[in-house]
């Protein structure tokens, strides 16, 4: 009736996915019928496995043991599932491809500079140095083994470092009635400043330090299809400081500018009159800065030379300029990983060039 039973119980196991490896359960199941004098096939067919799977593993947990009798030692050999599970845990931690870490010493080197000292993401590092070919391929690392370098904390740089590691939150759309604009909706702009096919078509927005109202404040001027950003430091949060830096602005780059897209901060209640004749102004909907994604994205990056509740008052327009040259020069996977500075250059000859003619 047993072996009836086991029978039964044989021919009722379901073979398990391919692949999958014996549990400290599994093994403790083999020592048991091993004992009571199960053959390895048997054994397999119980557990589902290929026979050679219990051969291996009885081989696997091959433990001598000594017994004394009438004062001879007498030597014999015995399956030790504990044995079993302790060894294979070892050769699991050195099974894999072993890491390329200190192949790649010079690489990590060149990231961390760049990541500390010009605020180059992961991304940005890999992609320049194979772009330029600053590394043989043995000799770097791709972007996906770099960030698991920073997981495993096997570099300096940990993930609160890393300006978008951390898990973004979900946009939440609030109803606000009643908001008045300064001047014409975001919805009268041409639909084709949407595409980014077109240059000349700028964001603007100012960056705040401490919540004073006199305080020094960034006013950041992005062009939206090459992400080059202009950063001044102006006088205060107000109209008139914000009119006066547009003048400057303007001077040097109104030939080629075709709208500005602003939120409807009272500092930009002017700006309608001081680009007149010179672009197009369009106001965003209150409360949706997601309307002026390039310029907010470019003010969280500004951040990182200018961190909130740091008071602007001590900044100087050498700092500002280091700044926005810096965010300049971070080569973008979205432009090829050119920098914005190469491809607004060649933009705005191109602009120039087309004036001219």
């Amino acid at each position: 009736m047993k072996e009836v039973f086991v029978l039964m119980q044989e021919q009722s196991i379901t073979p398990r996915p391919k692949g999958h490896h014996l549990s400290e359960i599994e093994r403790g199941q083999i020592a048991a019928w091993h004992i009571e004098g199960c053959s390895a096939r048997q054994i397999a067919i119980r557990l589902g496995v290929c026979h050679q799977t219990v051969n291996n593993e009885l081989k696997r947990g091959r433990v001598t043991q000594v017994k004394r009798v009438n004062n001879q030692k007498h030597y014999f050999e015995i399956y030790s599932p504990e044995a079993a599970q302790n060894r294979y845990e070892i050769k699991r931690q050195n099974c894999g491809r072993p890491l390329k870490f200190s192949q790649v010493t010079a690489f990590l080197a060149y990231f961390d500079d760049k990541f500390c000292h010009e605020g180059w993401s992961p991304d940005a590092a890999v992609s320049y140095a194979r772009k330029h070919r600053l590394f043989k391929p043995a000799k770097m690392v791709c972007t996906k083994t770099l960030y698991n370098y920073i997981d495993a904390q096997l570099l300096e740089i940990r993930n609160l470092d890393l300006l978008e590691k951390t898990k973004r939150r979900t946009t939440q759309h609030h109803s606000h009635q009643h908001q008045r604009l300064l001047g014409r909706s975001i919805e009268e702009r041409p639909k084709r400043v949407e595409t980014r096919h077109e240059f000349g078509h700028f964001e603007i927005d100012t960056v705040i330090g401490k919540r004073a109202g006199s305080e020094s404040v960034l006013l950041t001027f992005t062009e939206r299809k090459t992400r080059y950003e202009i950063v001044r430091l102006v006088e205060g949060k107000d109209a008139e400081s914000v009119a006066y830096a547009m003048q400057n602005i303007t001077a040097e780059f109104g030939d080629v500018m075709r709208t500005v897209t602003a939120d409807n901060g009272t500092e930009f209640t002017t700006l309608t009159a001081a680009l007149e004749g010179i672009a197009e102004t369009y106001y965003a909907h209150p409360y949706s800065s997601a309307e002026r994604a390039t310029n907010e994205v470019h003010n969280r990056i500004l951040r990182r030379y200018f961190p909130k509740g740091q008071s602007l008052d001590l900044a100087t327009p050498s700092l500002v300029r280091q700044a926005e040259s810096r965010l300049n020069h971070l080569p973008r996977r979205l432009l090829k990983f050119c920098t914005p500075a190469e491809v607004f250059r060649k933009e705005l000859a191109r602009a120039r060039k087309g004036r001219a003619a």
